[in-house]
């Protein structure tokens, strides 16, 4: 769609490389689609991982609130949000 409306496109990997806090992130989240299953922690650690195979863009939110991962990808990009 964005080649079709020649708008930018961006992809982006989020991860959190702090595995204790990943953990808590993951256990306490709560569901606001109803009906959604959220995965447990052993679903999130037995999962296959497939690097990426194009360029993009990794951030890092290991230690960081929501807004600092916004600012430094706004940032990056050179976007305003």
């Amino acid at each position: 769609m964005a080649r079709r409306t020649d708008a930018q496109f961006h992809e982006v990997e989020l991860l959190c490389s702090d595995p204790t806090e990943h953990e808590h992130r993951a256990t306490t989240r709560t569901v606001d689609i109803p009906g959604l299953p959220l995965p447990t922690w052993q679903d999130i650690t037995q999962r296959a991982y497939d690097p990426w195979d194009r360029p993009h863009l990794t951030l890092d939110t290991a230690g960081k609130p929501p807004e600092h991962t916004i600012t430094e990808l706004t940032n990056t990009l050179g976007i305003t949000p």
